[in-house]
């Protein structure tokens, strides 16, 4: 089948269409045919190898992308599910090697798999899985209360957006940041307070709350930097890793969306959300498959979309 992988490691210019073998379809898993895959900054390390270090083996072509929509081809055996094939899917993928969601046609364990939210299309659906599921469980391990004051750094991109807009719906009080460019949309997502980004974001987030932040999402992977924005005991929840540097007793949490790949009704609720109007789904621009190395290079901070 057709994907779009790279047959060496690099830039965006090394990504090409490529063919990879059918994956057997195996207990517990339904195959999609894949309408749209969604690029984000995360597939980089798929792309230039820092992930196949971690493998002890690599084998090429190797194929990125975390999230995808599309149609439920089919369900495989043992699988305890209400869904039907013809229906519309989004899924979260755990990509190794081969296997990313660059493809045309995927397998994936049953828990990693929703419906389309009503109303929505493929590509904006594709958008969802993996940046709305990384701000879900940032919010749950963070697990702030009802009137607490939540910072977003990295708010205008989706992760960031999608925090900004599930902790405003929990009750959360939430100051994010921004470039001017994007003041507008961040305070559409539904921000309390708009603060400037920059390397003195933490600075201008205590300049609005002085006794600091209960936590922080630091979506902008700005790490130490913004520990300060953080009131003593506070948590900050991190997407590279970074795991603080043991001062002032924060509980700096780094959130791994592989945890919640097959959390049960995870994925599904973020689905509700949608429907509900809690979350809005943004697609910055589409491109083919064949263009995958052109959409890449212009990814921006919005989700984008490519399309088979």
């Amino acid at each position: 089948m057709r994907a779009v992988g790279v047959t060496e490691f690099g830039g965006p210019e090394a990504l090409h269409v490529v063919d990879v073998p059918d994956e057997p379809l195996g207990e517990g898993q339904v195959r999609l045919r894949v309408a749209a895959a969604t690029v984000n900054p995360t597939d980089t390390y798929a792309r230039n190898g820092t992930y196949a270090q971690r493998e002890e083996t690599v084998h090429f072509p190797y194929v990125p992308g975390m999230d995808v929509a599309g149609v439920l081809a089919e369900v495989g055996p043992g699988v305890e599910t209400d869904l039907t094939a013809g229906e519309h899917v989004m899924g979260i993928v755990v990509p190794s090697g081969a296997h990313g969601g660059y493809r045309e046609n995927l397998v994936l364990p049953v828990g990693s798999v929703a419906r389309v939210p009503a109303g929505v299309g493929d590509v904006a659906a594709a958008t969802l899985p993996m940046n709305g599921l990384t701000a879900r469980l940032a919010l749950d391990a963070m697990d702030l209360q009802p009137g607490q004051v939540l910072a977003v750094t990295g708010a205008a991109g989706a992760f960031g957006g999608y925090v900004v807009q599930l902790a405003r719906a929990e009750g959360l009080t939430v100051v994010a940041d921004s470039s001017e460019a994007d003041e507008q949309l961040v305070r559409d997502l539904g921000a309390d307070v708009v603060v400037r980004r920059g390397d003195d974001v933490a600075d201008r987030i205590r300049a609005e709350f002085p006794d600091g932040v209960d936590g922080l999402a630091d979506g902008s992977v700005q790490d130490a930097a913004v520990l300060p924005a953080v009131r003593d005991g506070g948590a900050v929840a991190t997407v590279r890793g970074y795991r603080g540097n043991g001062e002032r007793d924060l509980r700096v949490i780094p959130v791994m969306v592989r945890e919640y790949a097959q959390a049960p009704g995870k994925l599904d609720g973020l689905r509700q959300a949608v429907v509900k109007g809690i979350v809005t789904l943004r697609v910055a621009a589409t491109f083919p498959a064949e263009e995958a190395a052109a959409g890449t290079a212009a990814w921006r901070a919005a989700a984008s979309a490519a399309a088979w």
